[in-house]
C-alpha cells in the first residue's frame, strides 16, 4: 500500500500534517491504535472541505451525510510523542454508491500505516442513498 505510482492524469494525495501530542500516546510511548482512526479522519475532512464540498451544506439542504462503511488497515511501525506525520489521502475508486480512499500515515516518507476506507452517502434517517452528482464529479 505504500507505492505512489500514480495513473497519468490522476490527481496527486491529498496531504494532511499531523503532529502527534502526549495525549495521542499509551503507557508504551507510542501512538494509541485508534488515534491512526482519527489522523485519518482529520485528514478526509480537510480533503473534502479542499475539494469545496461544504458537508454542513449537503446534510441542511440534501440531507446528507458522508459515513465510513468499512476500513481495513495495517500498523506498520509504531510513532511517537512528537513525531511529525503526514496523512496522504487517494481515491482508489468512484461510484454511484460508494467512493474508496486509499490513506496512508507517513514519517519523513516512510509508510507507518496504511488503510483503505469506503464511504458511502446516507439519508438524514440513516438510509443509503447515491453520492451527489456533483461531488461524483468533482472525484472523476
Amino acid at each position: 500500500m505504500a507505492s505512489e505510482i500514480r495513473a497519468p492524469g490522476a490527481r496527486p494525495p491529498h496531504r494532511f500534517d499531523v503532529r502527534v501530542y502526549y495525549e495521542d500516546t499509551d503507557m508504551g510511548g507510542i501512538v494509541y491504535h485508534a488515534n491512526y482512526l482519527k489522523f485519518i479522519e482529520r485528514a478526509r475532512s480537510d480533503w473534502v472541505a479542499d475539494m469545496g464540498i461544504d458537508q454542513r451544506a449537503m446534510k441542511d439542504e440534501g440531507g446528507l451525510v458522508f459515513a465510513v462503511r468499512r476500513i481495513e488497515c495495517d500498523y506498520l511501525m509504531a510513532a511517537r510523542f512528537d513525531d511529525r506525520l503526514e496523512v496522504l489521502t487517494d481515491v482508489q475508486s468512484v461510484s454511484g454508491a460508494r467512493l474508496v480512499l486509499r490513506q496512508q500515515v507517513m514519517r519523513a516518507g516512510e509508510a507507518i500505516f496504511a488503510a483503505i476506507v469506503t464511504i458511502v452517502c446516507l439519508t438524514d434517517t440513516g438510509h443509503p442513498a447515491r453520492l451527489p452528482a456533483n461531488i461524483r464529479l468533482i472525484l472523476h
